[in-house]
């Protein structure tokens, strides 16, 4: 079964019934809860119960005093040698394991925040676009993001590490799965080695790896780590996965549109993982139903 996350048409409406309504009507039966929706638009959701909720992704619903358009999975960071920051990002990540309990979801998607760095991925994409007048200027600008990363990574990552040990509790005792998601950003935390790391050491209770399509794919072309590595390596941790298109390193695009071949993506016939269709504006209805269609298809 494929769900649809509502990150395709949340902020278009709001009512959580229009929201579910839309999604119903292009025939899914199950839905991933987005990072921009209130306490009110969520027990909408809950109420009318047209679909099947499998998942929710931190922040879930948005934190106290933090409006929509301005809602992020990391708005507090996981990350944060802050504590007063890091403990506001724990106490709504805590908000979401909960909620997903009280929906009988399966699992909660987390982004574990980043290291405090200036980040060139979109001025890296830019010029990977323009071909091979910037390679230099690209390799250049990619060595420094390497280097102030990999100084900078021990902290952030040592905070990530706490707020994880915390959350992996909370959510084993609550009957949640946690899936650390492979970010877009450089800077973001985990990088591969990182979610090595993180699962060795928490997978053995209730925390796994939730594979993104189009992170991975754009990370790689970019020189950064390999869908192989990911897929290869660490398959058989795989929660959940996102799955979405990218067009000239753009990403959230119907699957099947692009450049991703979904066709050979193993995991899709594995009934095990949530599979969650993560599209963004102006991505359309037809296109959901065409991809729904075919990746149906591939994973029988």
């Amino acid at each position: 079964m494929f769900a649809l996350s509502t990150s395709w048409n949340a902020k278009l409406h709001y009512s959580g019934e229009k929201i579910i309504k839309e999604i119903a009507e292009i025939g899914f039966e199950a839905i991933e809860l987005s990072f921009s929706l209130t306490k009110k638009i969520v027990k909408q959701i809950k109420d009318r119960k047209l679909v099947k909720i499998v998942s929710l992704h931190n922040f879930c619903p948005i934190p106290d005093g933090i409006s929509r358009n301005k809602a992020l999975p990391d708005v507090y960071s996981l990350s944060s040698p802050d504590e007063d920051i890091r403990r506001m990002a724990l106490r709504f990540t805590k908000r979401t394991i909960l909620t997903a309990r009280q929906l009988e979801a399966k699992a909660v998607v987390l982004h574990l925040g980043r290291v405090e760095i200036a980040d060139y991925t979109r001025e890296l994409i830019a010029l990977k676009l323009k071909g091979n007048k910037q390679v230099n200027k690209f390799k250049t600008l990619k060595e420094k993001m390497m280097i102030e990363r990999k100084k900078n990574a021990p902290i952030f990552f040592d905070s990530t590490y706490k707020s994880l040990k915390y959350l992996s509790n909370l959510a084993f005792n609550e009957g949640i799965k946690l899936g650390l998601e492979n970010r877009f950003y450089y800077r973001e935390i985990p990088n591969y080695q990182e979610l090595q790391i993180l699962l060795d050491n928490f997978s053995k209770k209730n925390t796994f790896f939730w594979y993104d399509t189009g992170h991975a794919y754009i990370q790689e072309k970019l020189g950064f780590d390999k869908v192989s590595d990911y897929l290869d390596n660490l398959g058989e941790k795989i929660l959940g996965a996102h799955l979405h298109d990218v067009i000239n390193l753009s990403d959230h695009k119907a699957p099947f549109t692009g450049e991703i071949n979904f066709n050979n993506l193993k995991i899709l016939k594995d009934d095990k993982i949530l599979k969650v269709i993560e599209v963004h504006q102006p991505v359309t209805k037809e296109q959901i139903i065409y991809a729904k269609k075919k990746l149906e298809e591939v994973s029988n």
